[in-house]
């Protein structure tokens, strides 16, 4: 008898094959075309998206296709759009933290390079993947409509509905320090595990009771029809989300007029503000996967309304903020807001963090139960 999670995971990645039986080009190095092409894409001068090779990215990768597709009923001509696959050192190096891998640029650093060395003319993101700067000479001007920001909780028995659920010196698979921060704030005796891998790698270890719960973005498990799996979905008073969670996030050469063409016509201007003011907060405090930084905007009734917060990896100190404006405000709200928390917390804190930040966080472990 299979598991119930596996099946899920079968069927997903089956329905994933079939939905994306269309060329790929894993790449590792190509001949360069003209810098900056002009003319529309064709056959002959596709217009070739970067992403990761993992079933999320490359769900999101073929979700910009579709997209530019409807838009552009031209590139539909097979050969006008080319998928180009290609491993990060994020996706390659899965025995270690992205804390001690060097946080933030881990999965866009090997995209960025393809990019400016005219090998793709796009590359699409998971945008909390994306570090607050960009590579000279890049741009991101596109957010696609965003999905639902909050985080799943799956926990591996039944028996289980909720974090408050879980036993003291239950185990919980994530790599995420915003995570296990605002979990441990909750029960200090809880133990966070390293949880690297993709969606169906890590919902594998839950099956085999490797934790007893992890945490998953909802939006991911949207993306691949496998939102069944989640137990419940987090509220942010929960478990506040981390910057631009839920968004995708397009970029291409700063003068490349054709690839700007085809996806400034994608962008979602809601979601681009609301993803600007939490990148703009995320940028005051300096943040990376070092930090358990957490942040979301929304816009309610023509307003942007944002909070955030920053904790130490155990957390046993957590601050949060608030702040609203205009919407032609975000980026000065999030600045603001970060600002002010960072005030707040003072330099001690800081200086804390990097005291602990090189270390395993009390409550974290590196193996299985």
């Amino acid at each position: 008898k299979i598991p119930k999670m596996k099946l899920v995971v079968f069927a997903t990645l089956i329905s994933s094959c079939a939905a994306w039986h269309m060329p790929m080009v894993a790449r590792t190095t190509t001949t360069p075309t003209a810098l900056s092409a002009t003319g529309p894409a064709s056959p002959s001068d596709p217009l070739r998206i970067g992403t990761r090779g993992s079933p999320l990215a490359l769900a999101q990768a073929y979700l910009t296709r579709k997209l530019l597709i409807e838009k552009f009923p031209e590139l539909s001509e097979e050969g006008a759009l080319e998928i180009c696959v290609m491993k990060t050192q994020g996706d390659m190096i899965l025995d270690k933290s992205l804390m001690e891998l060097g946080g933030k640029g881990l999965f866009t650093k090997e995209l960025d390079t393809s990019l400016l060395a005219n090998e793709v003319d796009i590359c699409v993101h998971s945008m909390k993947d994306v570090p607050t700067w960009l590579p000279d000479g890049t741009v991101l001007p596109c957010n696609l409509e965003r999905e639902d920001t909050n985080d799943a909780f799956i926990a591996g028995s039944d028996s289980i509905k909720s974090i408050a659920d879980l036993p003291d010196n239950a185990v919980i698979g994530t790599a995420s320090l915003r995570r296990q921060a605002q979990l441990m704030a909750q029960n200090p005796t809880f133990k966070c595990v390293n949880f690297r891998g993709n969606v169906q790698t890590r919902l594998r270890k839950l099956d085999d009771g490797v934790v007893d719960a992890t945490l998953l973005a909802i939006a991911g498990l949207k993306r691949m029809d496998m939102d069944g799996c989640a137990t419940s979905v987090l509220e942010w008073d929960e478990m506040l989300p981390a910057v631009a969670q839920g968004a995708i996030g397009i970029q291409c050469r700063d003068d490349d007029e054709r690839s700007l063409k085809y996806i400034e016509a994608l962008n979602h201007a809601d979601t681009k503000s609301c993803v600007d003011c939490e990148r703009a907060f995320l940028a005051a405090l300096d943040g990376n996967c070092k930090t358990p930084i957490a942040g979301q905007a929304r816009i309610v009734n023509g307003e942007m309304l944002f909070r955030g917060l920053i904790a130490m990896p155990d957390g046993s100190e957590l601050y949060e903020t608030s702040s609203s404006g205009k919407v032609e405000d975000a980026v000065e709200i999030g600045t603001k807001a970060g600002e002010e928390l960072k005030a707040r917390v003072g330099d001690k804190f800081f200086e804390m963090m990097v005291e602990m930040s090189p270390q395993l966080a009390p409550g974290q472990v590196t193996g299985g139960k």
